[in-house]
Protein backbone atom coordinates (compact mmCIF):
# COMPACT_ATOMS: atom_id res chain seq x y z
CA UNK A 1 0.00 0.00 0.00
CA UNK A 2 1.37 3.25 -1.11
CA UNK A 3 1.29 6.92 0.85
CA UNK A 4 -0.58 9.54 -0.18
CA UNK A 5 1.85 12.90 -0.25
CA UNK A 6 0.19 15.92 1.54
CA UNK A 7 1.00 18.44 -0.75
CA UNK A 8 -0.29 20.93 1.90
CA UNK A 9 3.03 20.45 3.98
CA UNK A 10 4.87 21.06 1.63
CA UNK A 11 3.28 24.39 0.38
CA UNK A 12 3.08 25.58 3.93
CA UNK A 13 7.30 25.74 3.94
CA UNK A 14 7.37 27.55 0.91
CA UNK A 15 4.23 29.67 2.01
CA UNK A 16 6.69 30.55 5.54
CA UNK A 17 9.41 31.18 3.03
CA UNK A 18 7.35 33.62 1.09
CA UNK A 19 5.79 35.36 4.23
CA UNK A 20 9.20 36.36 5.38
CA UNK A 21 10.22 37.92 2.32
CA UNK A 22 7.04 39.75 1.66
CA UNK A 23 7.44 40.96 5.47
CA UNK A 24 11.11 42.14 4.55
CA UNK A 25 10.33 43.96 1.41
CA UNK A 26 7.06 45.84 2.70
CA UNK A 27 9.01 47.42 5.83
CA UNK A 28 11.30 48.83 2.90
CA UNK A 29 8.11 49.90 1.09
CA UNK A 30 8.78 47.64 -1.88
CA UNK A 31 5.19 46.73 -3.14
CA UNK A 32 4.76 43.04 -3.90
CA UNK A 33 1.55 42.21 -5.99
CA UNK A 34 0.12 39.62 -7.90
CA UNK A 35 -2.41 40.08 -10.40
CA UNK A 36 -4.45 37.28 -12.30
CA UNK A 37 -6.97 37.73 -15.59
CA UNK A 38 -9.52 35.08 -16.10
CA UNK A 39 -10.94 34.96 -19.29
CA UNK A 40 -14.68 33.06 -19.31
CA UNK A 41 -15.84 30.32 -16.83
CA UNK A 42 -14.00 27.57 -16.88
CA UNK A 43 -13.95 25.63 -13.41
CA UNK A 44 -10.88 24.07 -12.58
CA UNK A 45 -9.68 27.83 -13.38
CA UNK A 46 -11.98 29.31 -11.00
CA UNK A 47 -11.15 27.36 -8.51
CA UNK A 48 -7.23 27.59 -8.43
CA UNK A 49 -7.60 31.54 -8.99
CA UNK A 50 -9.60 31.58 -5.69
CA UNK A 51 -7.09 29.34 -3.77
CA UNK A 52 -4.30 32.10 -5.77
CA UNK A 53 -6.12 35.14 -4.16
CA UNK A 54 -6.84 33.53 -0.91
CA UNK A 55 -3.03 32.08 -0.23
CA UNK A 56 -1.63 35.75 -1.36
CA UNK A 57 -3.31 37.59 1.40
CA UNK A 58 -2.03 34.97 3.84
CA UNK A 59 1.14 35.18 2.77
CA UNK A 60 1.40 39.30 2.80
CA UNK A 61 1.19 39.47 -0.98
CA UNK A 62 -0.88 42.20 -2.85
CA UNK A 63 -4.10 40.45 -5.35
CA UNK A 64 -5.87 41.82 -7.97
CA UNK A 65 -8.71 39.67 -10.27
CA UNK A 66 -9.43 40.91 -13.50
CA UNK A 67 -12.49 39.09 -14.79
CA UNK A 68 -13.56 39.40 -18.87
CA UNK A 69 -15.84 37.98 -20.74
CA UNK A 70 -15.07 34.25 -22.75
CA UNK A 71 -15.99 36.07 -25.88
CA UNK A 72 -13.82 38.90 -25.49
CA UNK A 73 -11.94 39.68 -28.76
CA UNK A 74 -8.10 38.53 -28.34
CA UNK A 75 -7.31 42.29 -29.51
CA UNK A 76 -9.53 43.58 -26.26
CA UNK A 77 -7.49 41.02 -24.61
CA UNK A 78 -4.21 41.94 -24.99
CA UNK A 79 -5.09 45.69 -24.64
CA UNK A 80 -6.42 44.78 -21.00
CA UNK A 81 -2.56 43.21 -19.98
CA UNK A 82 -1.12 46.01 -21.71
CA UNK A 83 -3.08 48.11 -19.61
CA UNK A 84 -3.00 45.71 -16.30
CA UNK A 85 0.93 45.49 -16.05
CA UNK A 86 1.34 49.38 -15.99
CA UNK A 87 0.83 49.41 -12.66
CA UNK A 88 3.89 50.01 -10.98
CA UNK A 89 3.62 48.23 -7.97
CA UNK A 90 2.50 45.37 -10.33
CA UNK A 91 5.31 41.97 -9.77
CA UNK A 92 3.61 39.65 -11.06
CA UNK A 93 1.23 38.76 -13.56
CA UNK A 94 -0.78 36.01 -14.82
CA UNK A 95 -3.23 35.08 -17.79
CA UNK A 96 -5.33 31.73 -16.28
CA UNK A 97 -5.10 29.07 -18.72
CA UNK A 98 -6.51 27.53 -20.59
CA UNK A 99 -8.21 29.96 -22.25
CA UNK A 100 -10.93 29.88 -24.43
CA UNK A 101 -10.32 28.21 -27.97
CA UNK A 102 -10.65 31.26 -30.35
CA UNK A 103 -8.11 33.16 -28.63
CA UNK A 104 -4.12 32.39 -29.36
CA UNK A 105 -2.39 31.26 -26.54
CA UNK A 106 0.72 31.62 -27.27
CA UNK A 107 0.49 35.70 -28.79
CA UNK A 108 -1.64 36.62 -25.66
CA UNK A 109 1.02 35.07 -23.52
CA UNK A 110 3.76 36.51 -24.69
CA UNK A 111 2.10 40.51 -23.94
CA UNK A 112 2.91 39.99 -20.45
CA UNK A 113 6.74 41.86 -19.75
CA UNK A 114 8.96 38.81 -18.91
CA UNK A 115 10.03 40.23 -15.77
CA UNK A 116 6.46 39.71 -14.42
CA UNK A 117 5.73 36.77 -16.24
CA UNK A 118 5.38 34.59 -13.15
CA UNK A 119 3.89 31.86 -14.84
CA UNK A 120 7.35 31.83 -17.05
CA UNK A 121 5.32 31.08 -19.79
CA UNK A 122 6.44 33.78 -22.44
CA UNK A 123 9.16 32.47 -25.43
CA UNK A 124 11.56 34.35 -23.60
CA UNK A 125 11.48 32.74 -20.11
CA UNK A 126 11.36 29.22 -21.79
CA UNK A 127 14.17 29.67 -23.82
CA UNK A 128 15.69 31.01 -20.68
CA UNK A 129 14.87 27.78 -19.05
CA UNK A 130 15.97 25.85 -22.09
CA UNK A 131 18.90 27.50 -21.91
CA UNK A 132 19.54 26.73 -17.50
CA UNK A 133 19.55 30.55 -17.13
CA UNK A 134 16.35 31.02 -15.68
CA UNK A 135 15.61 32.44 -12.22
CA UNK A 136 12.60 31.26 -11.65
CA UNK A 137 10.64 28.47 -12.86
CA UNK A 138 7.10 27.39 -14.07
CA UNK A 139 4.86 26.89 -10.77
CA UNK A 140 3.29 23.38 -11.56
CA UNK A 141 6.45 21.97 -12.83
CA UNK A 142 8.59 23.61 -9.73
CA UNK A 143 5.93 21.90 -7.77
CA UNK A 144 6.63 18.44 -9.18
CA UNK A 145 10.43 19.31 -8.82
CA UNK A 146 9.46 20.27 -4.99
CA UNK A 147 7.63 17.24 -4.45
CA UNK A 148 10.56 15.09 -5.46
CA UNK A 149 13.20 16.64 -3.95
CA UNK A 150 10.73 16.48 -0.46
CA UNK A 151 10.92 12.66 -0.74
CA UNK A 152 14.75 12.80 -1.24
CA UNK A 153 14.87 11.42 -4.98
CA UNK A 154 17.44 12.24 -6.76
CA UNK A 155 16.91 12.34 -10.67
CA UNK A 156 19.88 11.67 -12.43
CA UNK A 157 19.37 8.53 -14.52
CA UNK A 158 15.79 7.83 -13.25
CA UNK A 159 13.13 6.86 -15.71
CA UNK A 160 10.77 9.09 -15.98
CA UNK A 161 7.17 9.17 -18.31
CA UNK A 162 5.46 12.55 -18.77
CA UNK A 163 1.78 11.94 -19.75
CA UNK A 164 0.61 14.90 -21.11
CA UNK A 165 2.51 17.81 -22.96
CA UNK A 166 0.60 21.05 -22.38
CA UNK A 167 1.69 24.25 -22.51
CA UNK A 168 1.55 24.93 -18.90
CA UNK A 169 2.70 21.38 -17.25
CA UNK A 170 3.74 18.92 -19.63
CA UNK A 171 6.29 20.81 -21.89
CA UNK A 172 8.15 23.06 -19.49
CA UNK A 173 8.59 19.96 -17.16
CA UNK A 174 10.04 17.68 -19.79
CA UNK A 175 12.75 20.69 -20.09
CA UNK A 176 13.32 20.46 -16.02
CA UNK A 177 13.66 16.67 -16.52
CA UNK A 178 16.25 17.19 -18.91
CA UNK A 179 17.78 19.53 -17.33
CA UNK A 180 17.82 17.21 -14.04
CA UNK A 181 19.78 14.83 -16.13
CA UNK A 182 16.55 12.42 -16.00
CA UNK A 183 16.21 9.71 -18.90
CA UNK A 184 12.86 10.79 -20.06
CA UNK A 185 9.94 9.81 -22.01
CA UNK A 186 6.88 11.65 -23.65
CA UNK A 187 3.54 10.48 -23.82
CA UNK A 188 0.70 12.46 -26.19
CA UNK A 189 -2.42 11.61 -27.59
CA UNK A 190 -0.50 10.45 -30.57
CA UNK A 191 1.79 7.87 -28.48
CA UNK A 192 1.24 4.55 -29.38
CA UNK A 193 1.41 1.88 -26.38
CA UNK A 194 1.70 4.23 -23.35
CA UNK A 195 0.77 1.58 -20.73
CA UNK A 196 4.01 -0.17 -21.81
CA UNK A 197 5.89 3.34 -21.46
CA UNK A 198 4.62 3.85 -18.37
CA UNK A 199 5.17 0.25 -16.82
CA UNK A 200 8.76 1.22 -17.55
CA UNK A 201 8.62 4.40 -15.32
CA UNK A 202 10.15 5.00 -11.96
CA UNK A 203 8.37 8.26 -11.80
CA UNK A 204 5.21 9.07 -13.59
CA UNK A 205 3.68 12.72 -13.80
CA UNK A 206 0.59 12.90 -15.29
CA UNK A 207 -0.87 16.37 -16.35
CA UNK A 208 -3.92 15.77 -18.85
CA UNK A 209 -7.39 16.56 -17.03
CA UNK A 210 -9.09 13.26 -17.83
CA UNK A 211 -10.55 11.47 -14.96
CA UNK A 212 -9.05 7.58 -14.57
CA UNK A 213 -6.61 7.60 -17.15
CA UNK A 214 -3.84 6.28 -15.36
CA UNK A 215 -5.02 2.73 -13.60
CA UNK A 216 -3.45 0.61 -11.38
CA UNK A 217 -1.82 -2.00 -14.56
CA UNK A 218 0.02 1.15 -15.95
CA UNK A 219 3.25 0.92 -13.92
CA UNK A 220 4.74 -1.21 -11.85
CA UNK A 221 5.05 -1.91 -8.16
CA UNK A 222 7.17 0.86 -6.35
CA UNK A 223 6.65 3.54 -8.69
CA UNK A 224 5.93 7.08 -7.72
CA UNK A 225 3.31 8.70 -9.42
CA UNK A 226 2.13 12.53 -9.76
CA UNK A 227 -1.17 13.84 -10.84
CA UNK A 228 -0.99 17.09 -11.94
CA UNK A 229 -4.47 16.85 -13.94
CA UNK A 230 -7.53 18.30 -13.26
CA UNK A 231 -11.19 17.82 -13.89
CA UNK A 232 -14.67 18.40 -12.48
CA UNK A 233 -17.40 15.36 -12.89
CA UNK A 234 -20.54 16.62 -11.10
CA UNK A 235 -19.18 19.47 -9.75
CA UNK A 236 -16.64 17.27 -7.80
CA UNK A 237 -12.81 17.79 -8.42
CA UNK A 238 -10.93 14.47 -9.96
CA UNK A 239 -7.50 14.00 -11.19
CA UNK A 240 -5.65 11.81 -13.78
CA UNK A 241 -5.32 8.89 -11.32
CA UNK A 242 -7.75 5.85 -10.21
CA UNK A 243 -6.41 6.64 -6.38
CA UNK A 244 -7.75 3.41 -5.10
CA UNK A 245 -6.11 1.56 -8.38
CA UNK A 246 -2.55 3.53 -7.86
CA UNK A 247 -2.16 3.12 -4.17
CA UNK A 248 -2.42 -0.41 -4.34
CA UNK A 249 0.70 -0.30 -6.16
CA UNK A 250 2.64 2.81 -5.99
CA UNK A 251 5.05 3.87 -3.49
CA UNK A 252 3.75 7.38 -3.36
CA UNK A 253 1.13 9.45 -4.92
CA UNK A 254 -0.60 12.67 -5.15
CA UNK A 255 -4.16 12.96 -4.24
CA UNK A 256 -6.72 15.39 -6.17
CA UNK A 257 -7.23 17.85 -4.47
CA UNK A 258 -4.64 18.34 -1.78
CA UNK A 259 -1.42 17.24 -3.78
CA UNK A 260 0.31 19.40 -6.75
CA UNK A 261 -2.21 22.06 -6.47
CA UNK A 262 -1.36 23.93 -2.56
CA UNK A 263 2.21 23.55 -3.71
CA UNK A 264 1.60 25.38 -7.15
CA UNK A 265 0.14 28.07 -6.30
CA UNK A 266 2.79 28.58 -3.27
CA UNK A 267 5.66 28.38 -6.22
CA UNK A 268 3.44 31.04 -7.81
CA UNK A 269 3.54 33.63 -4.68
CA UNK A 270 7.06 32.51 -4.19
CA UNK A 271 7.90 33.72 -7.65
CA UNK A 272 5.95 36.75 -7.04
CA UNK A 273 8.06 37.79 -4.25
CA UNK A 274 11.07 36.88 -5.96
CA UNK A 275 10.41 39.25 -8.73
CA UNK A 276 9.83 41.96 -6.19
CA UNK A 277 13.61 41.59 -4.94
CA UNK A 278 14.60 41.70 -8.72
CA UNK A 279 12.57 44.07 -9.97
CA UNK A 280 13.53 46.62 -7.04
CA UNK A 281 16.82 45.21 -6.48
CA UNK A 282 16.71 44.14 -3.28
CA UNK A 283 19.34 42.38 -1.46
CA UNK A 284 17.26 40.11 1.04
Amino acid sequence: MGKLIDGQLIADKINQKTAKITAKLKARQIPVKLAVILVGADKPSQTYVRKKGQSAIKVGIDFALYKLPADITQQALIKKILAVQKDPKLTGLIVQLPLPEHLYTDEVLNSIQPKIDVDCLTNYNLGRLVMKTNELAPPTPSAVLAILEELKINLVGKNVVIVGLGALVGKPLAIMMINQRASLTTCNSATVDMKQKCRQADIIISGVGKKNLIRGQMFKPGAIVIDTGVCFVKNKMYGDVNVKEVLAKAKYLTPTPGGVGPITVAKLLYNTALRAKSIHKQNI
